[in-house]
């Protein structure tokens, strides 16, 4: 899969998919990733990629034509199955189904908004909207590093383990993730649960699901 960014600030995605198993699916040839600095298709020599709101308003707005052409830029050479998405507090949240949806496209492409807004025209040019949660962020660089992140592992062959991903919050049995412990078995004299020292599978796992439903039901 290929994954293209649109972004103000392409030096805040170099620590995150520089390591660990973003690094290792780069490795592996499983996950390419571009970074397009929107204000390289800046207007006049200052490059400048937003302007006050017509209206009236604070803050600066992004010009629908300098985003387009980052856009154009982007998109896919030849035929491939392709997803233009729009980082919007407006839009469908994320989540595991939605990252798992997104793993069937050949190439995604994230715009990252950022000031005060985006010309609403932008609509025009993106298949989505999605949003991280009901919280407001200076951009959309950190949700697009969330959402990569989350459809990355997904990809065949990115982890060591094919149950890695299937024992995994969601991805198993549809709820938040069973507690986890490891040594020691006692601690502070609070103990692991003694059904997962029993060596008996099925028990185990009837222990895990019971769990994940409980706390996924305390949570909403």
């Amino acid at each position: 899969m290929k994954i293209s960014i649109l972004t103000l600030f392409p030096q805040m995605f170099f620590g995150p998919f520089d390591h660990s198993i973003l690094r290792r699916a780069q490795e592996k040839k499983l996950l390419a990733l571009e970074f397009i600095d929107i204000r390289t298709f800046g207007i006049g020599k200052h490059r400048l990629v937003d302007d006050t709101p017509y209206g009236g308003g604070v803050g600066m707005i992004l010009r629908i034509d300098v985003l387009e052409k980052a856009l154009q830029k982007g998109r896919c050479k030849t035929s491939c199955r392709e997803r233009v998405i729009m980082t919007d507090a407006r839009g469908e949240t994320f989540s595991q189904s939605k990252a798992q949806e997104l793993t069937s496209f050949d190439h995604l492409i994230f715009i990252a908004g950022h000031y005060e807004g985006v010309d609403e025209r932008v609509l025009t040019l993106v298949d989505e909207q999605i949003s991280l949660g009901d919280f407001v962020l200076t951009g959309g660089e950190i949700p697009i590093v969330a959402m990569v992140d989350a459809i990355a592992r997904l990809l065949p062959n990115v982890l060591a383990k094919k149950e890695a991903v299937q024992i995994e919050s969601f991805a198993h049995y549809g709820y938040l993730e069973f507690p986890q412990y490891t040594k020691p078995p006692v601690w502070k004299g609070k103990k692991v649960p003694d059904v997962l020292l029993s060596g008996n599978h099925q028990k185990i796992a009837e222990w895990r699901k019971e769990a994940a439903d409980i706390i996924s039901k305390g949570r909403s």
